[in-house]
């Protein structure tokens, strides 16, 4: 059975950072994408940031320059670094490995952004 645990979330100031960490068990599949979505209160699930297994990276406009996401297959693990954080990055982020029809998600961390 695939699961997807996040860490990391948590209460940030604005301007603050903080890193998400998902770890992949048995294993991340090398050929599929790894990513992080995120979902407000009220709003849909939206891409954060998408990492194919060749290393190409895509990102939603909104954390262009401030988010990277890196992912080491050796290891397990994906990973999210957040810098520059705004108040309306506050959300649950989930942690993505997918590939076609077939995806499996984390189940979520909080991330609040406020003073």
């Amino acid at each position: 059975q695939v699961q997807l645990v996040e860490s990391g979330g948590g209460l940030v100031q604005p301007g603050g950072f903080l890193r998400l960490s998902c770890v992949v068990s048995p294993s991340i599949f090398s050929t599929y994408e790894m990513g992080w979505y995120r979902q407000a209160p009220g709003k849909q699930r939206e891409l954060v940031a998408l990492m194919d297994s060749g290393g190409r990276t895509n990102y939603a406009d909104s954390v262009k320059g401030r988010f990277t996401i890196s992912r080491h297959d050796a290891k397990n693990t994906v990973t999210l670094q957040m810098n520059s954080l705004k108040p309306e990055d506050t959300s649950v982020y989930y942690c993505y490995m997918g590939w076609g029809r077939e995806e499996y998600w984390g189940q979520g961390t909080q991330v609040t952004v406020s003073s």
